[in-house]
């Protein structure tokens, strides 16, 4: 009996096609609507060009029945993304790295005759440390005069988060977690500083501009200037346009609480190589394929898991952490570390047309592995959260977990309780080992040298 196809929650709003699996295999329907356009895509130098750069991915077409056989053209089957991750999870850079990108793909599609007709920031993925555009059916045939339709939506995506992350406040690119089209451009005219809005520069231009355009046309006026004549040389001139503009904007992390943790924690230089060397053993007996690393700071343990070729998600609740580890990652080469912005009291929730757009994070696991280093004690209190909640969610999350215990004797556990009462009566070994014995069994326990602190290693009971 053929397995049922099952068309993705996320694919359903270009008529070109749309992705699909089948027996846990991922697949993309090709319509026969986009027929003409796959075929210059495929011959004309765009998908050779970007794949041989890195920049495209890979796909191969494949004899599998189509999930619509009455719409279907053809069927193929994209390389494997290890984790599928969201643009309000990103530092900074990965947000300015993905725009770039994106930008890149837009030229290339025109020298080769091709148009980049969509620019949503949920087209990219980060793959191997590096930016990658994952939506095939991207790419149109090139009309001569023709508008560019994926002007608005750049803007959105990307250039308007970018320029309030760096000129107003790093915590704004949260709004792209509220408007999964992008930061309107009229809220993001108004955050701005009014210098922005001077002369003729990239973001009075690209963002103040065109905000004001969107507030005055009606549609009809809107319908009329998208008729205006665009050459391909006029549409290069925008997109190297907004290169310049993006490309000056920065953020550099500072001012946040734990963007220095390690150079302020009570750990020695042995007992930190000791705790690596525990975490190591530990994964070496478990030999997973996928791990998050949860509350992963600038990702210093996290590279215990990855420089084994552990698929490691490395997330943390600091932006200025997750902006030094993604631009570690980048620097040092690193193919299996994929730095994310998670808070884990408010995680990335299920998002768009009938929860199913946007994955939660626990929709996207569970995982092999599960790791939470001097994290506990921040959630059970900096954030309230009973023991036995934290020992549930790390069962939904791993199928074996690598956790922490910090006592209260511990200096930063001291340090939490300095500002507040002291409700916290199960916080202590025994109740932590209690809380965990529900969901998992304990595999091996080992003091870490130097400190007064624990690590477990744990085995999921089901």
């Amino acid at each position: 009996m053929k397995a049922q196809a099952e068309r993705s929650g996320a694919s359903f709003r270009d008529p070109s096609g749309f992705l699909f699996t089948r027996d846990g295999v991922l697949y993309r329907q090709v319509n026969k609507a986009y027929q003409q356009a796959y075929e210059k895509l495929m011959s004309g130098g765009v998908y050779h060009s970007l794949t041989l750069q890195g920049m495209l991915i890979r796909h191969e077409e494949v004899d599998a029945p189509a999930a619509d056989p009455a719409l279907a053209y053809r069927v193929i089957r994209p390389e494997e993304v290890p984790f599928i991750s969201y643009p309000y999870e990103w530092s900074f850079s990965q947000l300015k790295d993905a725009a770039l990108l994106t930008l890149a793909c837009a030229r290339a599609a025109l020298e080769n005759g091709m148009v980049l007709k969509d620019a949503s920031a949920y087209n990219i993925q980060f793959v191997n440390g590096k930016p990658l555009l994952i939506d095939t059916l991207s790419f149109d045939l090139y009309q001569e005069g023709a508008p560019w339709d994926a002007y608005r939506q750049f803007c959105q995506h990307f250039l308007a988060p970018l320029a309030l992350a760096s000129m107003v406040d790093i915590r704004l690119t949260q709004l792209l977690r509220v408007y999964l089209d992008g930061i309107p451009l009229d809220l993001a005219s108004v955050l701005l500083p009014g210098k922005t809005r001077l002369g003729f520069s990239g973001l009075a231009v690209h963002l103040h501009l065109h905000a004001r355009a969107q507030r005055q046309y009606s549609d009809r006026q809107a319908a009329q200037a998208a008729a205006v004549k665009l050459s391909k040389t006029a549409l290069l001139h925008i997109l190297n346009g907004l290169e310049k503009t993006i490309l000056p904007l920065t953020w550099q992390p500072r001012g946040t609480e734990w963007g220095a943790y390690y150079s302020l924690t009570n750990y020695t230089d042995e007992s930190l190589q000791a705790k690596g060397a525990l975490v190591g053993s530990f994964a070496e007996q478990v030999k997973p394929r996928s791990a998050w690393d949860l509350g992963a700071n600038n990702g210093l343990f996290s590279r215990e898991l990855s420089r084994r070729g552990i698929e490691t998600v490395a997330s943390d609740i600091d932006p200025a952490a997750v902006e030094q580890n993604y631009l570690a990652v980048k620097a040092g080469n690193e193919p299996h570390l994929l730095p994310l912005l998670i808070d884990l009291t408010n995680p990335s929730p299920a998002l768009g047309w009938a929860h199913r757009e946007r994955s939660s994070m626990l929709a996207r696991g569970p995982v092999d592995l599960v790791m939470a280093l001097a994290l506990v004690h921040h959630l059970a209190i900096s954030n309230n959260v009973p023991l036995p909640l934290v020992a549930e969610f790390m069962a939904n999350a791993g199928r074996w977990a690598i956790v922490e215990f910090v006592p209260k004797s511990d200096s930063q556990v001291k340090r939490l309780l300095s500002t507040r009462k002291d409700i916290f009566d199960q916080y202590n070994q025994e109740g932590f080992e209690e809380a965990f014995a529900l969901y998992f069994n304990t595999e091996r326990k080992a003091p870490i040298p130097g400190s007064q602190r624990t690590l477990y290693l744990f085995k999921r009971k089901n």
